[in-house]
């Protein structure tokens, strides 16, 4: 009869045959788990969205596009930079902007508006509030731009499902607030103690290579 191994069976047994050694110390277990946790899955890359017509260039560096005082509901929103081939994308430039509480872009300046970098791990984060709905428009959004050497820019927008213009059903009705795609719709989630609740967001980018 022939043994089916995973992964980790499969590493264990080859270390103690002394096929597979380590120089780290590290047991076999750990090694295993170690290897585990690397192993990529690919994913498809984030939907394209337009760029729109309030994008501005050399927007201030930083995460921080709420300032303290501001009106509206604050928003957290953080995430992981990924290639199509699942790897971590640690040299990604992002530029994000949106518009205030009631809709309106910062045009004479920069409110609203920020450029960052990806850590050592792809993550990043911004500290900001729940945009309001643009007259031209009919749902909230939040801009991004992505830029990483080797692969395709990325240009897309994240909205968001509570957004009363989905009607409670953004798989069906996406399209009604003009979002390219359902993927770009992420649910949103009320964090914090009562005296400080906040809205919390994940939103994952995809970049293609080139």
């Amino acid at each position: 009869m022939r043994l089916k191994l995973n992964r980790r069976e499969l590493l264990e047994k080859c270390m103690s045959l002394g096929v597979v050694t380590s120089t780290a110390g590290l047991m076999p277990s750990a090694l295993a788990e170690a290897w585990s946790n690397t192993e990529a899955v690919s994913r498809p890359p984030t939907p394209m969205d337009q760029l729109g017509p309030f994008y501005k260039r050399l927007s201030p560096a930083g995460n921080k596009m709420r300032q303290p005082g501001d009106p509206g509901m604050p928003l957290e929103v953080d995430g992981v930079i990924y290639s199509t081939r699942g790897e971590v994308i640690p040299t990604a430039s992002l530029e994000i902007w949106q518009t205030s509480h009631v809709g309106l872009y910062d045009l004479e300046g920069y409110r609203y508006r920020a450029t960052l970098s990806a850590s050592t791990k792809g993550e990043y984060n911004i500290s900001s509030v729940i945009p309001g709905h643009y007259p031209e428009r009919r749902c909230q959004h939040v801009h991004y731009l992505v830029t990483a050497p080797g692969f395709k820019p990325l240009t897309t927008q994240l909205y968001f499902a509570t957004d009363p213009v989905f009607e409670g059903n953004p798989d069906k009705n996406f399209a009604k607030g003009d979002a390219a795609s359902r993927e770009i719709v992420r649910p949103v989630t009320l964090v914090g103690d009562p005296d400080e609740i906040h809205a919390h967001v994940q939103f994952e980018l995809v970049l293609e290579p080139l």
